[in-house]
């Protein structure tokens, strides 16, 4: 069994608290390197210019009155294609360029959760204040003994941690995705109308 932290080792809540502190430190690394191998560069800068030129230049396309002559719909349509292949051409490389970042910094939560993991193996970290779903149960359950179904373990807890935390943090920072950029949309982005 491992033992807490010694300034916390009278309170209450000192394996949550260790757990949710690191998750923010850990945060605050990933944001450090990603700093340093991305967002300071002038590659990123100019790639993140573009995408937010293009977003733009998109929109004020697509919001202008269109006009009743054929021709001139057929000109406007093919522009905003253009507009279009080349955002999402900018979106590309700017998640290639993000990719190197992507294995340090994936690199480092591993380790971290590794370190975790061994801290906090099969201690109960947190109490859920709701009865989970079965798939749910299986994450925040991970690794303990016992059938109470509100117990969370250290995997669940660093999890929906470093989830929220690293998100605003990005959003606090100033370092999350243009807004044009093909991940902004989220993990199901809209499909391509024009494909179909």
């Amino acid at each position: 069994m491992a033992t807490t932290i010694p300034l916390f080792a009278s309170f209450k809540y000192a394996d949550s608290l260790t757990v949710v502190g690191i998750s923010f430190c850990t945060a605050l690394v990933c944001e450090a390197i990603s700093w340093i191998l991305i967002y300071r560069t002038s590659s990123y800068k100019s790639l993140k210019h573009s995408i937010d030129r293009a977003a733009k230049k998109l929109e004020t396309m697509k919001t202008e009155n269109p006009s009743s002559k054929l021709t001139i719909k057929k000109s406007k349509t093919k522009k905003i294609d253009r507009v279009e292949t080349s955002l999402k051409e900018s979106s590309r490389d700017l998640s290639l360029f993000k990719f190197k970042s992507g294995a340090v910094v994936a690199l480092v939560l591993f380790v971290v959760f590794g370190l975790l993991n061994s801290l906090f193996e099969g201690r109960v970290v947190a109490k859920l204040p709701f009865h989970p779903i079965a798939i749910v149960k299986k994450m925040s359950h991970r690794g303990l003994k016992g059938e109470d179904a509100t117990d969370c373990s250290m995997a669940f807890l660093y999890l929906l941690c470093s989830i929220s935390i690293r998100t605003n943090l990005q959003k606090f920072l100033g370092f999350s995705p243009p807004r044009g950029a093909a991940g902004a949309g989220g993990l199901f982005p809209m499909p391509d109308p024009k494909t179909n």
